[in-house]
């Protein structure tokens, strides 16, 4: 269970929806046992309850668990250090210490796992175009670029997972206990050191 106190608590659909876009690379974890599971993989969101990814066909992961295993999927954002410095009621009190602002969503679910060519075409493609959409524009590489032996080849050592989510707990922790001033500081201090996700979260904190 992650430690939310109420006036962090991210509960706006549109920044969580935001957050998994712009940061897709998901830590998902697994139990076995008494050993923990880590893997680290991209995931595309395609549907309100289900996100799609893929993995290598010698990662043990789609032999350590069978369909509908349990597991925990973390995404998280931007993040950066906060100097007291830049609280505007620093000159006054002095009553202030360093902390950490981030934005982070957890989300359990269950993983299924899908050996078929169809099923490992459609996470390849989709995760393809949704990021080469992103960063090649209309230079985009496609699937059909590449020798189709080649991509069989390729297919053929993968496996196609679906995780379907059951629920979502979202942080962000963005300054909201602080004073308006100090709150509006430290958003200007983001905006300078380039942490324009973070930055663009506080600006948007209220929409």
């Amino acid at each position: 269970m992650m430690y939310i106190p109420p006036q962090f608590q991210e509960v706006r659909q549109s920044e969580i929806e935001r957050i998994v876009a712009q940061f897709p690379l998901a830590t998902i974890i697994c139990q076995k046992e008494d050993e923990l599971i880590v893997n680290h993989i991209p995931l595309l969101w395609t549907k309100d309850a289900s996100m799609i990814g893929h993995i290598a066909l010698a990662n043990p992961l789609h032999k350590l668990f069978p369909d509908g295993t349990d597991a925990l999927v973390i995404f998280q954002a931007e993040d950066s250090y906060i100097s007291p410095n830049w609280y505007k009621t620093k000159e006054v009190t002095h009553k202030h210490v360093p902390t950490w602002n981030y934005q982070v969503v957890h989300m359990k679910g269950r993983l299924t796992f899908d050996h078929t060519t169809k099923a490992k075409l459609s996470a390849v493609g989709k995760l393809t175009k949704t990021h080469e959409t992103i960063h090649s524009g209309d230079k985009e590489w496609k699937m059909s670029d590449a020798p189709k032996d080649y991509m069989d080849d390729m297919l053929a050592n993968i496996v196609a997972f679906e995780f379907t989510v059951t629920k979502i707990i979202a942080k962000s922790k963005m300054s909201q206990n602080r004073a308006p001033e100090d709150y509006n500081s430290v958003a200007e201090n983001m905006k300078k050191r380039q942490r324009d996700f973070l930055a663009q979260s506080m600006i948007s904190k209220d929409k």
